[in-house]
């Protein structure tokens, strides 16, 4: 290298160092402070700073401050399995500002314009001794989340389990163990309560609640075939809601957003029309591929619905898979309507043909 090199060099390097290096110079509490009005879509990469910037990342003193000033934001996690081994990896959504749209004006003789834009993309969580999770029932209520029954281990035998991811931390924790042993259950939460049924027998089932505030489960009802049945917690009773609803809830994926159940199914998205007992088309939705129903995944983000399925790679002789997502804001105009937009579509990770994506979901932090 030349002497002119090394000039040019040292001149590069000493213009980034300060600005690199002026906010690790900053007190913990201020930076704190700047760190909680950030989006949590950029935390994957402000962790790769410094490890002073991941231990603050982790810290419950930002999430507290971030709650104090009415920043917190609701985050997608996805939960990938990677056959053959049991033990699952998690991942989060966030922004890649690595890309540049170019906008055509028509005429030949002036330039394209360039604009920067960003990217979404899947960030790896480092958890530590994460429990398999195929099998297992997975809900979120704010900050946490919950996996509910499900193998213990390699087998597949039912289990009474539970364990919290709390995503401000990514770490796990035990918490009261079910009253009746489960293998993929279906649970959903309402008014803060989480409610699991499924997963025991073909011929009768438990449905059981979870209050996170007495940290205490309890049977709620003994009935055979719960096929086409609601339960009503404020009237503590069981009705028939037809045969609508009596589908295979393991091979369907569905959430649900501001008290409507959404699912979807080959090439369509459906909404379930409680008063009218029936499933209705969501309008509007236009620009997605069509892909399998058992490899979606839905999750309410936040009010919209975040959607992942994924595709092979021809070019890779299909050894490789691409897992996408897309958000989609709904807008009901009427008791029978509910319209979808497309936010956003994007490629958010290449995997291999032997991983799949088990949940997805979003915690409020």
């Amino acid at each position: 290298m030349s002497s002119q090199e090394r000039k040019r060099k040292k001149k590069t390097t000493n213009k980034l160092s300060p600005a690199l290096e002026s906010a690790p110079s900053l007190p913990d509490d201020l930076l704190v402070s700047c760190l909680a009005r950030v989006s949590r879509l950029y935390y994957p990469t402000l962790s790769l700073v410094s490890k002073r910037f991941r231990s603050l990342l982790a810290s419950p003193e930002l999430y507290q401050t971030r709650s104090s000033l009415g920043r917190t934001e609701s985050c997608l996690y996805v939960c990938l399995r990677f056959h053959p081994d049991p033990n699952p990896r998690w991942f989060t959504l966030c922004l890649k500002p690595d890309r540049t749209l170019t906008n055509d004006t028509g005429k030949k003789k002036k330039k394209k314009k360039k604009k920067s834009c960003f990217g979404y993309a899947l960030a790896k969580i480092s958890i530590s001794h994460s429990p398999p999770a195929h099998w297992s029932g997975l809900v979120t209520i704010g900050s946490e989340i919950y996996k509910i029954g499900g193998p213990i281990d390699n087998n597949k035998e039912p289990s009474s389990s539970v364990s919290i991811l709390d995503c401000t931390s990514h770490t796990w924790r035990e918490a009261p163990s079910m009253v009746v042993k489960r293998s993929y259950p279906q649970a959903n939460v309402l008014d803060g309560k989480i409610y699991v049924a499924g997963g025991c027998s073909k011929d009768s089932d438990f449905m059981e609640v979870f209050d996170p505030k007495t940290q205490t489960w309890e049977l709620v009802y003994f009935f055979g075939n719960f096929n086409g049945l609601a339960y009503k917690p404020k009237e503590g009773r069981w009705e028939r809601v037809g045969e609508e609803m009596e589908w295979d809830w393991r091979w369907y994926s569905y959430c649900v957003i501001e008290n409507v159940i959404y699912r979807y199914d080959e090439g369509k998205f459906k909404w379930y029309d409680s008063k009218a007992r029936l499933w209705r088309n969501l309008k509007g939705v236009k620009g997605l591929p069509k892909f399998a129903r058992y490899i979606a995944r839905l999750a309410d983000y936040g009010g919209k619905m975040a959607v992942f399925w994924d595709k092979g790679v021809p070019s890779s002789g299909y050894k490789d898979r691409v897992i996408w997502c897309t958000v989609i804001a709904l807008e009901r105009r009427n008791d029978e309507e509910i319209w979808g937009k497309v936010e956003w579509l994007d490629a958010m990770l290449t995997v291999p043909k032997s991983c799949r994506v088990d949940f997805a979901l979003a915690a409020t932090v």
